[in-house]
Protein backbone atom coordinates (compact mmCIF):
# COMPACT_ATOMS: atom_id res chain seq x y z
CA UNK A 1 0.00 0.00 0.00
CA UNK A 2 1.74 3.45 -1.21
CA UNK A 3 1.78 6.38 1.68
CA UNK A 4 -0.57 9.21 1.61
CA UNK A 5 1.51 11.00 3.28
CA UNK A 6 2.28 14.65 1.72
CA UNK A 7 5.46 15.82 0.49
CA UNK A 8 6.66 19.45 1.92
CA UNK A 9 7.54 21.11 -1.30
CA UNK A 10 10.41 23.34 0.33
CA UNK A 11 11.95 19.98 1.45
CA UNK A 12 11.72 18.61 -1.51
CA UNK A 13 12.99 21.66 -3.15
CA UNK A 14 16.10 21.84 -0.95
CA UNK A 15 16.86 18.02 -1.22
CA UNK A 16 16.98 18.57 -5.02
CA UNK A 17 19.69 21.59 -4.65
CA UNK A 18 21.61 19.24 -2.61
CA UNK A 19 21.44 16.23 -4.85
CA UNK A 20 22.14 18.69 -7.79
CA UNK A 21 25.00 20.34 -5.80
CA UNK A 22 26.32 16.77 -5.44
CA UNK A 23 26.23 15.41 -8.49
CA UNK A 24 27.80 18.27 -10.08
CA UNK A 25 30.60 18.83 -7.78
CA UNK A 26 31.90 14.97 -8.18
CA UNK A 27 31.83 15.77 -11.67
CA UNK A 28 35.13 15.80 -13.86
CA UNK A 29 33.84 18.36 -16.39
CA UNK A 30 32.37 21.78 -15.27
CA UNK A 31 30.10 24.06 -16.93
CA UNK A 32 30.84 27.83 -17.44
CA UNK A 33 27.38 28.76 -16.35
CA UNK A 34 28.65 27.11 -12.92
CA UNK A 35 31.58 28.98 -12.92
CA UNK A 36 30.13 32.79 -14.08
CA UNK A 37 29.15 33.47 -10.86
CA UNK A 38 32.15 32.59 -9.25
CA UNK A 39 34.16 34.71 -11.45
CA UNK A 40 31.30 37.65 -11.26
CA UNK A 41 31.64 37.50 -7.46
CA UNK A 42 35.36 37.40 -7.32
CA UNK A 43 35.46 40.48 -9.39
CA UNK A 44 33.64 42.43 -7.63
CA UNK A 45 35.32 41.30 -4.19
CA UNK A 46 38.64 42.51 -6.12
CA UNK A 47 37.21 45.88 -7.30
CA UNK A 48 36.04 46.49 -3.08
CA UNK A 49 39.81 46.74 -2.90
CA UNK A 50 40.07 50.78 -3.92
CA UNK A 51 36.65 51.35 -2.34
CA UNK A 52 37.26 50.68 0.72
CA UNK A 53 40.19 53.78 0.51
CA UNK A 54 37.70 55.98 1.34
CA UNK A 55 36.81 53.88 4.29
CA UNK A 56 40.39 54.19 5.97
CA UNK A 57 39.23 56.60 8.56
CA UNK A 58 35.98 55.48 9.45
CA UNK A 59 34.78 53.88 12.44
CA UNK A 60 35.71 49.97 11.21
CA UNK A 61 33.02 48.33 13.25
CA UNK A 62 30.60 50.58 13.02
CA UNK A 63 30.45 50.93 9.18
CA UNK A 64 30.80 47.15 8.40
CA UNK A 65 27.64 46.64 10.76
CA UNK A 66 26.19 49.26 8.74
CA UNK A 67 26.95 47.52 5.80
CA UNK A 68 26.13 44.09 6.72
CA UNK A 69 22.67 45.33 8.32
CA UNK A 70 21.48 46.74 4.81
CA UNK A 71 22.73 43.60 2.71
CA UNK A 72 20.87 41.74 4.99
CA UNK A 73 17.49 43.56 4.37
CA UNK A 74 18.62 43.19 1.22
CA UNK A 75 18.80 39.94 0.96
CA UNK A 76 15.37 39.42 2.78
CA UNK A 77 13.59 41.67 0.52
CA UNK A 78 15.20 39.68 -2.92
CA UNK A 79 14.71 36.16 -1.69
CA UNK A 80 11.21 37.53 -0.82
CA UNK A 81 10.40 38.56 -4.57
CA UNK A 82 12.12 35.07 -6.03
CA UNK A 83 9.71 33.30 -3.98
CA UNK A 84 13.43 31.05 -2.38
CA UNK A 85 12.79 29.67 0.74
CA UNK A 86 14.82 30.23 3.80
CA UNK A 87 14.95 27.70 6.36
CA UNK A 88 15.65 28.73 10.24
CA UNK A 89 19.35 27.05 11.83
CA UNK A 90 18.91 23.91 13.81
CA UNK A 91 21.68 22.20 15.94
CA UNK A 92 25.19 22.71 14.98
CA UNK A 93 24.15 24.92 11.69
CA UNK A 94 23.95 27.64 13.95
CA UNK A 95 27.75 26.86 14.90
CA UNK A 96 28.74 26.61 11.21
CA UNK A 97 26.83 29.65 9.92
CA UNK A 98 28.47 31.91 13.33
CA UNK A 99 31.68 30.46 12.29
CA UNK A 100 30.90 32.17 8.64
CA UNK A 101 30.22 34.81 10.20
CA UNK A 102 32.73 34.96 12.99
CA UNK A 103 35.78 34.14 10.24
CA UNK A 104 34.71 35.76 6.89
CA UNK A 105 32.98 38.44 8.06
CA UNK A 106 34.46 39.57 11.37
CA UNK A 107 38.07 38.36 12.11
CA UNK A 108 38.54 38.55 8.66
CA UNK A 109 38.20 42.46 8.54
CA UNK A 110 39.82 42.95 11.61
CA UNK A 111 42.87 41.09 10.79
CA UNK A 112 43.35 43.35 7.40
CA UNK A 113 43.16 46.82 9.01
CA UNK A 114 45.32 45.45 12.12
CA UNK A 115 48.08 44.14 9.88
CA UNK A 116 48.34 46.82 7.26
CA UNK A 117 50.04 48.53 10.82
CA UNK A 118 52.64 46.01 10.87
CA UNK A 119 53.02 45.05 6.89
CA UNK A 120 52.67 46.39 3.41
CA UNK A 121 49.16 46.41 2.12
CA UNK A 122 51.09 43.41 -0.51
CA UNK A 123 51.68 40.98 2.40
CA UNK A 124 48.07 40.46 3.48
CA UNK A 125 46.85 40.37 -0.11
CA UNK A 126 49.74 37.75 -0.70
CA UNK A 127 48.71 35.61 2.04
CA UNK A 128 45.29 35.77 1.14
CA UNK A 129 45.33 34.92 -2.25
CA UNK A 130 47.08 31.28 -1.57
CA UNK A 131 43.72 30.54 -0.50
CA UNK A 132 43.34 28.25 -3.40
CA UNK A 133 45.75 25.89 -1.77
CA UNK A 134 44.03 25.46 1.53
CA UNK A 135 40.64 25.04 -0.38
CA UNK A 136 42.02 22.66 -2.72
CA UNK A 137 43.24 20.13 0.17
CA UNK A 138 40.41 20.45 3.03
CA UNK A 139 37.07 21.52 1.21
CA UNK A 140 36.93 17.86 -0.29
CA UNK A 141 36.99 16.23 2.91
CA UNK A 142 34.19 18.41 4.14
CA UNK A 143 32.18 17.41 0.99
CA UNK A 144 33.60 14.09 1.81
CA UNK A 145 35.60 13.49 -1.69
CA UNK A 146 39.02 13.23 -2.21
CA UNK A 147 41.41 16.31 -3.07
CA UNK A 148 41.72 16.53 -6.72
CA UNK A 149 45.02 16.24 -8.35
CA UNK A 150 44.51 18.17 -11.03
CA UNK A 151 43.29 21.46 -8.58
CA UNK A 152 46.23 20.84 -6.32
CA UNK A 153 48.25 21.05 -9.13
CA UNK A 154 46.96 24.45 -10.49
CA UNK A 155 46.60 26.04 -7.44
CA UNK A 156 50.06 26.94 -7.00
CA UNK A 157 50.13 28.20 -10.35
CA UNK A 158 47.19 30.62 -9.50
CA UNK A 159 48.92 31.87 -6.27
CA UNK A 160 51.87 32.59 -7.73
CA UNK A 161 50.07 34.24 -10.50
CA UNK A 162 48.33 36.32 -7.55
CA UNK A 163 51.63 37.06 -6.57
CA UNK A 164 52.90 38.64 -9.14
CA UNK A 165 50.11 40.73 -9.07
CA UNK A 166 49.95 41.95 -5.89
CA UNK A 167 53.60 41.57 -5.29
CA UNK A 168 55.78 41.39 -1.93
CA UNK A 169 56.31 43.68 0.78
CA UNK A 170 58.05 44.32 4.12
CA UNK A 171 56.94 42.99 7.71
CA UNK A 172 57.47 42.04 11.27
CA UNK A 173 56.70 38.96 12.98
CA UNK A 174 53.36 40.43 14.27
CA UNK A 175 52.69 41.48 10.70
CA UNK A 176 52.95 37.76 9.26
CA UNK A 177 50.79 36.63 12.26
CA UNK A 178 47.76 39.05 11.30
CA UNK A 179 48.78 37.63 7.48
CA UNK A 180 48.09 33.95 8.54
CA UNK A 181 44.78 35.07 10.56
CA UNK A 182 43.53 36.96 7.63
CA UNK A 183 44.09 33.64 5.12
CA UNK A 184 42.47 31.54 7.92
CA UNK A 185 39.28 33.74 8.01
CA UNK A 186 39.05 33.58 4.02
CA UNK A 187 39.28 30.03 3.83
CA UNK A 188 37.01 29.81 6.74
CA UNK A 189 34.41 32.19 4.74
CA UNK A 190 34.36 29.31 2.51
CA UNK A 191 35.27 26.00 3.96
CA UNK A 192 32.81 26.62 7.17
CA UNK A 193 29.80 27.25 4.89
CA UNK A 194 30.26 23.55 3.04
CA UNK A 195 28.33 21.70 5.49
CA UNK A 196 24.95 23.70 5.40
CA UNK A 197 25.26 24.63 1.88
CA UNK A 198 23.02 21.34 1.36
CA UNK A 199 20.04 22.39 3.14
CA UNK A 200 20.12 26.05 3.32
CA UNK A 201 21.49 26.98 -0.20
CA UNK A 202 23.48 30.01 -1.38
CA UNK A 203 20.74 31.80 -0.16
CA UNK A 204 20.14 30.59 3.16
CA UNK A 205 23.97 30.76 4.10
CA UNK A 206 24.36 34.28 2.67
CA UNK A 207 21.51 35.68 4.52
CA UNK A 208 22.14 33.98 8.18
CA UNK A 209 25.78 34.53 7.99
CA UNK A 210 25.26 38.23 7.32
CA UNK A 211 22.63 39.38 9.68
CA UNK A 212 24.58 37.07 12.08
CA UNK A 213 28.16 39.02 11.13
CA UNK A 214 26.00 42.48 11.21
CA UNK A 215 25.28 41.31 15.06
CA UNK A 216 28.53 40.63 15.80
CA UNK A 217 30.03 43.70 14.39
CA UNK A 218 27.30 45.98 16.08
CA UNK A 219 27.91 44.55 19.02
CA UNK A 220 32.08 45.14 18.90
CA UNK A 221 31.13 49.05 17.41
CA UNK A 222 29.11 49.38 20.83
CA UNK A 223 32.11 48.11 23.16
CA UNK A 224 35.28 49.32 21.86
CA UNK A 225 33.93 52.49 19.23
CA UNK A 226 31.72 55.57 19.23
CA UNK A 227 28.63 54.52 16.66
CA UNK A 228 28.06 58.62 16.62
CA UNK A 229 30.79 59.45 14.78
CA UNK A 230 29.04 57.73 11.56
CA UNK A 231 27.28 61.31 11.39
CA UNK A 232 30.69 62.44 10.56
CA UNK A 233 30.93 60.14 7.16
CA UNK A 234 30.62 62.19 3.54
CA UNK A 235 28.59 61.22 0.74
CA UNK A 236 31.60 59.70 -1.12
CA UNK A 237 31.85 57.21 2.25
CA UNK A 238 28.03 56.75 2.13
CA UNK A 239 28.15 56.03 -1.21
CA UNK A 240 31.38 53.53 -0.85
CA UNK A 241 29.39 51.44 2.12
CA UNK A 242 26.82 51.06 -0.30
CA UNK A 243 28.49 49.74 -3.04
CA UNK A 244 29.89 47.16 -0.18
CA UNK A 245 26.79 46.29 1.01
CA UNK A 246 24.66 45.75 -2.03
CA UNK A 247 27.51 44.57 -4.58
CA UNK A 248 30.51 42.76 -2.54
CA UNK A 249 28.05 41.87 0.33
CA UNK A 250 24.44 40.53 -0.97
CA UNK A 251 25.27 39.91 -4.48
CA UNK A 252 28.81 38.47 -4.69
CA UNK A 253 28.00 36.38 -1.34
CA UNK A 254 25.25 34.92 -3.36
CA UNK A 255 26.95 34.76 -6.52
CA UNK A 256 30.71 32.45 -4.83
CA UNK A 257 28.07 29.89 -2.25
CA UNK A 258 26.24 29.46 -6.21
CA UNK A 259 29.73 28.47 -7.55
CA UNK A 260 30.69 26.48 -4.31
CA UNK A 261 27.94 24.51 -4.11
CA UNK A 262 27.62 23.50 -7.96
CA UNK A 263 31.52 23.14 -8.72
CA UNK A 264 33.08 22.30 -5.13
CA UNK A 265 35.03 24.09 -2.78
CA UNK A 266 38.48 22.95 -4.54
CA UNK A 267 37.64 24.00 -8.20
CA UNK A 268 35.65 26.96 -6.62
CA UNK A 269 39.18 27.94 -4.74
CA UNK A 270 41.17 28.51 -7.85
CA UNK A 271 38.57 31.71 -8.59
CA UNK A 272 40.14 33.39 -6.11
CA UNK A 273 42.95 34.15 -8.12
CA UNK A 274 40.66 36.60 -10.12
CA UNK A 275 40.02 39.02 -6.87
CA UNK A 276 43.71 40.54 -7.24
CA UNK A 277 43.57 41.06 -11.18
CA UNK A 278 40.03 42.58 -10.53
CA UNK A 279 42.22 44.56 -8.07
CA UNK A 280 44.65 45.82 -10.39
CA UNK A 281 42.40 46.94 -13.66
CA UNK A 282 39.89 48.26 -10.96
CA UNK A 283 43.04 50.88 -9.78
CA UNK A 284 43.94 51.56 -13.80
CA UNK A 285 40.35 52.35 -14.00
CA UNK A 286 40.22 55.15 -11.13
CA UNK A 287 43.34 56.51 -12.62
CA UNK A 288 45.79 54.46 -10.87
CA UNK A 289 48.25 54.00 -13.64
CA UNK A 290 49.17 51.29 -16.06
CA UNK A 291 50.06 48.18 -14.30
CA UNK A 292 54.10 47.09 -14.70
CA UNK A 293 55.34 43.79 -16.53
CA UNK A 294 55.59 41.87 -13.28
CA UNK A 295 51.63 42.46 -13.49
CA UNK A 296 50.68 41.34 -16.72
CA UNK A 297 52.80 38.28 -16.32
CA UNK A 298 50.78 37.54 -13.30
CA UNK A 299 47.42 37.67 -15.28
CA UNK A 300 48.92 35.16 -17.72
CA UNK A 301 49.94 32.72 -15.18
CA UNK A 302 46.73 33.11 -13.32
CA UNK A 303 44.74 32.05 -16.46
CA UNK A 304 46.88 29.32 -16.92
CA UNK A 305 46.49 28.03 -13.35
CA UNK A 306 42.84 28.36 -14.09
CA UNK A 307 42.55 26.68 -17.44
CA UNK A 308 45.20 23.76 -15.96
CA UNK A 309 42.97 22.99 -12.46
CA UNK A 310 39.14 23.79 -14.39
CA UNK A 311 39.75 21.54 -17.72
CA UNK A 312 37.90 18.38 -18.28
CA UNK A 313 39.63 15.83 -16.59
CA UNK A 314 40.01 12.79 -19.29
CA UNK A 315 38.57 9.45 -19.39
CA UNK A 316 40.00 6.65 -19.33
CA UNK A 317 38.36 4.11 -22.18
CA UNK A 318 37.00 1.00 -20.58
CA UNK A 319 38.36 -2.09 -21.81
CA UNK A 320 36.82 -3.68 -24.74
CA UNK A 321 34.90 -7.02 -23.59
CA UNK A 322 36.70 -10.08 -23.87
CA UNK A 323 35.06 -12.78 -26.29
CA UNK A 324 35.18 -16.00 -25.45
CA UNK A 325 36.49 -18.71 -28.16
CA UNK A 326 33.78 -20.20 -29.66
CA UNK A 327 33.02 -24.19 -28.82
CA UNK A 328 33.68 -26.63 -31.29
Amino acid sequence: MKSMKATNPVKAAHEAHAVKAVSAASSPSVAFRDLAPGIIGMALVGSSVTVSHSLVDVPLFAVQAVRYAAAALLLLALARAARVPLLRPRGREWLWLAGVAATGLVLFNVAVVRGVAHAEPAVIAVAVASVPILLGLIGPFLEGRRPSRQVLLAAPVVVAGAVLVEGTGRTDAAGLAWAALALGCEAGFTLLAVPVLRRHGPWGVSVHAVWMGAVMLAGLALCFEHPAGLRELGAAQWAAAAYLAVLVTAVAFLLWYRTVAAVGSGRAGLLTGIAPLAAAGTGVLTGGGVPGPAVWLGLVVVIAGLAAGLRPARRTAAPLPRREPASP
